[in-house]
């Protein structure tokens, strides 16, 4: 009896393709949220410093799925979460607005 098992290749696209979409998914949810919260006025280098850490981009991608499941639209989950950002920070939004010329 012969057994024909499928050879790696075979195994190695499925798998590659999968996980490609997976990661390619994953960095357009991060940079959503990002985008989103620089609309709201969080300084880059604050938004740089979160999304740096794995564990605390994961926290912020929970809370912003969680306000966006919660019925809030994705503008107002970015901004409940970067008034948080500036409540937590001790910082004031109006320290970085920028001209609107």
């Amino acid at each position: 009896m012969i057994i024909n098992l499928p050879n790696q290749f075979d195994l190695t696209i499925p798998f590659f393709i999968y996980w490609s979409i997976v990661f390619f998914n994953m960095n357009v949810e991060r940079l959503n949220i990002y985008k989103r919260l620089r609309d709201f006025k969080v300084p880059s280098t604050v938004l740089d410093n979160i999304f740096s850490d794995e564990d605390d981009i994961k926290t912020l991608e929970v809370a912003f799925r969680a306000l966006v499941e919660d019925g809030f639209k994705e503008d107002d989950a970015a901004k409940e979460i970067s008034k948080m950002i500036f409540k937590e920070l001790d910082l004031s939004v109006d320290d970085y607005q920028e001209d609107e010329k």
